[in-house]
């Protein structure tokens, strides 16, 4: 048996299915299986890289949360989840009629369940099979109640955001550095991967890197192109530390930089400082997000502005890139102390941003590294 290491106390798991079943009591439903693996791993403390294959927590408005999953991962069950009850299929099962005998157990022979539909894992072909098998039971979307839960995140899970953001500006300071005429993308990728993981992040992936005419373009990854004098970098590292993340971009330029592209950068700067400056505790989203829009607008570096400029960050499992709660001009929520956002400008190749936690007063900048257009 493996040693426990939950990367949290148990009292935080015990607080965190407290809401959870505060929350399914107020829709009335007796129980939730959560089949999103943040939901999983925020609740029970149960990880494992494997989470892509077939595994939930059955989380009962009374009783300890059971975790279904492959029989392989009891080592990580052991490791990580503070709560025994569990229920292992092995290659050979039916999953799907272990899986629906494993809800029968823990709730008896009729429930009404509330469920994550917008979960990627659970696919309609498993939930159709478990409503075949569960014929009694009624099933009700809970994938708001279990997003919204997460967005406030503790200090313990900041904590490990802030983590992740050195990890970000190491990673970040290697890219610079290996950002020359005669490099290829793939080697400034090692090198950015080498210093995060050496940081402290617990996955490398670089995140947006590209260069020349894809560096216009939102999302590019490193390919074997060869950087050239006078290319702009597109350059967002996306480290995690017990995969809570943290992010930011810098703008760079290959050998020299123009006075009108410092005079866009600089603007750019000047305008996401004054929209993080309007971040604070109740304040709508659609404030620093007009902020940004009449900004870069005004100043005629884009034709128009249709990307999110907030989007929050926290606990997040591949392939998710960001929570479901946006800044854009028909947002209706306000900003609350502990959540966490990354905020980004972009304009003319060039993209500027950090990952920023709201405090009872206004904000906290977890990303540090300096802000300027860095030429290579």
């Amino acid at each position: 048996m493996s040693i426990a290491r939950p990367w949290f106390a148990r009292e935080e798991y015990l607080a965190r299915v407290e809401r959870l079943r505060a929350g399914l009591a107020a829709q009335d439903l007796d129980a939730l299986v959560a089949f999103m693996p943040e939901t999983v791993t925020w609740s029970t403390g149960f990880f494992t890289r494997g989470y892509s294959s077939y595994q939930f927590a059955i989380i009962p408005v009374a009783g300890d949360p059971v975790l279904f999953c492959r029989d392989v991962e009891e080592y990580y069950l052991d490791a990580t989840c503070v709560f025994p009850g569990r229920v292992m299929w092995t290659d050979s099962d039916d999953r799907d009629a272990v899986a629906a005998g494993a809800i029968r157990a823990a709730l008896g022979p009729k429930a009404r369940i509330g469920i994550e539909m917008g979960a990627w894992p659970l696919s309609a072909g498993r939930f159709a099979a478990l409503k075949a098998a569960l014929p009694e039971f009624s099933f009700v979307d809970c994938t708001a109640l279990t997003t919204r839960l997460r967005l406030v995140k503790s200090p313990a899970e900041i904590a490990y955001q802030r983590a992740a953001a050195r990890a970000a500006e190491a990673g970040m300071a290697a890219g610079i550095e290996a950002a020359v005429a005669g490099a290829s993308e793939r080697e400034m990728a090692a090198g950015i991967c080498a210093a995060m993981i050496r940081a402290g992040s617990d996955l490398p992936g670089p995140g947006v890197l590209s260069s020349g005419e894809r560096a216009f373009h939102l999302h590019g990854g490193y390919s074997d192109r060869v950087l050239e004098r006078g290319d702009i970098v597109q350059l967002e590292v996306t480290p995690n530390v017990r995969h809570y993340h943290a992010r930011f971009m810098r703008p760079m330029k290959v050998g020299f930089a123009t006075d009108d592209e410092q005079r866009i950068v600089e603007t750019l700067i000047a305008i996401q400082d004054q929209a993080i400056a309007a971040v604070a505790p109740g304040v709508a989203a659609t404030v620093p997000d007009r902020v940004y829009r009449e900004g870069v607008l005004g100043a005629g570096l884009r034709e128009t502005y249709t990307n999110k400029t907030f989007y929050s960050v926290g606990l997040l499992l591949q392939p998710s890139g960001g929570e479901p709660l946006e800044a854009e001009p028909k947002a209706t929520w306000r900003f609350e102390p502990g959540m966490v956002f990354h905020t980004y400008v972009l304009a003319h190749g060039f993209g500027m941003s950090e990952t920023i936690a709201v405090t009872e007063t206004g904000c906290e900048r977890l990303t540090t590294f300096p802000r300027r257009l860095f030429v290579t």
